[in-house]
């Protein structure tokens, strides 16, 4: 636009000079100038119309494949946001594969008596019970020399305890979970019973880390020989 303007006002300038040029000139040779001038002018506009025209024309098709550009940018960012939503959701399948190999390759297992001959207790505080004879330890959770099971996993567990005792004096067994009862058995002293034998269980969903163990209550006792009082234990379910 700012080239046609700047063209016009040179051929209006040019025009001038001419037309002032023309009121010294003789008619004759006005004629002959005239006719020599105005078809190189007239041509020239047809030149620089067809000029502007094909300037038009490229500028329409640039602003169209500026617009095209900006459409392909669009869909290939579309494109890159769709590939890692994909690639996103394939890391978490392949996680969520990991975890679930993890958890069936996840076994904890244990089962272990007193042992020992004789009873065991009574004692003047309460005792945890170290269950010495390890039958089972799968995952090695449970330690024979402290008596205490150490969830390796979060889950959910299952627990039971058993028991053999006499019967003049008085048995109390509770599970412990972190210094918490969970659940016990209990018997008290009769004089016409010889024996007695008692036993609980228990589902427990314990964190990495927790401890569960078997308390004998202050003043009482249990059997510990012929592997008769025993603790054991397993992973149902990792959550």
């Amino acid at each position: 636009m700012m080239n046609f303007t700047i063209v016009l006002s040179m051929l209006l300038y040019c025009s001038l000079i001419l037309a002032q040029d023309d009121v010294n000139v003789p008619e004759t040779e006005r004629t002959s100038e005239t006719q020599s001038c105005f078809p190189d002018m007239c041509e020239f506009l047809k030149e620089f119309g067809a000029i502007k025209e094909k300037q038009t024309v490229m500028e329409t098709r640039l602003k169209d494949s500026e617009t095209r550009l900006k459409d392909s940018e669009t869909r290939l960012m579309d494109s890159e946001t769709r590939l890692t939503d994909s690639e996103t959701r394939l890391k978490e399948s392949e996680n969520q594969i990991l975890e679930l190999k993890s958890k069936e390759k996840t076994v904890v297992v244990f089962s272990a008596a007193a042992g020992g001959s004789g009873h065991i207790g009574p004692f003047n505080t309460d005792t945890t019970v170290v269950y010495k004879v390890v039958k089972t330890n799968i995952g090695n959770a449970y330690s024979q020399f402290t008596g205490t099971f150490a969830a390796p996993v979060p889950g959910i567990y299952y627990f039971t305890f058993f028991y053999h005792a006499g019967g003049s004096q008085r048995v109390s067994l509770t599970l412990i979970k972190n210094n918490e009862s969970v659940v016990t058995t209990y018997d008290h002293t009769t004089s016409h019973d010889g024996a007695d034998n008692g036993g609980n269980a228990v589902f427990l969903q314990l964190q990495q880390g927790d401890q569960v163990y078997v308390r004998l209550g202050a003043n009482t006792h249990v059997w510990g020989d012929n592997f008769i009082t025993t603790f054991s234990g397993f992973l149902v379910s990792q959550v």
